[in-house]
């Protein structure tokens, strides 16, 4: 299965969502990243974008769509896919189907669980449902996203029996990007997402070092750093609700960056 260089995020796009899935499915985006959390992400409409898009030719097998399992501390208990009296399993066992249904699939390439969960015992009984999945081959990947302490990824990692193969976090100087958790990640062959990766880091797009790469170029600032994402082995995620954005953020794969230029971005994460 291709793990695309950049997924489409669909977080916060509301009665939005239908449209600029179907856009950026469209415009050639080939992975989609959303969760079965109503208080942030409209999971049923991105699975009509989805429609509107096999409806077009796009073909389901060319697509990595990727959801989460949200705990019960990261919804919005008016609303969620599950009931706060189910076990913890038959939790993730409704979230899943729900995505299922509004995805439109009978297939999930990669399954998250949108967040750790501070009890070692839970934790591991979530894993292990997130597991059967993947073993009845409803599920193609697992991984963790939110996860900032090395020492609860190693617990993940030393303890499943499917080993996680994606974190996903936020990008941004607060937690060091990540520096530590992105080589085990390299080390243990976990492929890192980041999420915010502009939002979190005007300071690098304003840059003079970043100006020059996107005067040489001819490329935008942003483009520039979700380029330089994948060289350091990120896979981004991007957010944007503009169409001319998502063309020019495609170009992604067009150009390349030399050594120094890698380096000289680099030293701006600090």
């Amino acid at each position: 299965m291709k793990i695309p260089n950049m997924i489409y995020g669909t977080a916060w796009k509301k009665e939005n969502t239908t449209a600029l899935v179907f856009e950026a499915l469209k415009q050639g985006f080939i992975g989609i990243d959303t969760a079965c959390q109503p208080k942030h992400y409209r999971e049923d409409l991105v699975g009509f974008g989805l429609q509107k898009a096999y409806e077009i030719g796009i073909k389901r097998e060319d697509l990595f769509i990727q959801t989460k399992f949200t705990p019960i501390d990261g919804q919005d208990r008016n609303n969620m896919p599950y009931l706060a009296s189910d076990d913890i399993e038959v939790q993730v066992e409704k979230s899943f189907e729900t995505s299922k249904k509004n995805l439109k699939t009978d297939f999930i390439d990669s399954y998250i669980l949108h967040s750790p969960i501070y009890e070692a015992n839970k934790f591991q009984r979530v894993w292990q449902k997130m597991e059967e999945f993947y073993e009845k081959k409803e599920v193609g990947y697992l991984g963790i996203s939110n996860c900032y302490e090395l020492d609860i990824l190693k617990f993940l990692f030393s303890n499943a029996k499917v080993k996680p193969s994606f974190v996903q976090n936020r990008f941004y100087s607060q937690s060091g990007y990540d520096k530590e958790i992105r080589a085990f990640c390299e080390e243990n062959n976990i492929i890192y997402q980041s999420f915010w990766s502009l939002t979190a880091n005007p300071h690098i797009l304003n840059s003079d070092i970043l100006r020059k790469i996107s005067l040489k170029y001819n490329k935008s600032e942003a483009l520039i750093f979700y380029r330089f994402l994948n060289y350091i082995k990120i896979v981004p995620l991007n957010g944007t609700t503009s169409l001319n954005h998502m063309i020019e953020d495609l170009k992604i794969s067009e150009f390349e960056l030399s050594k120094e230029e890698i380096e000289d971005i680099s030293s701006l994460l600090k």
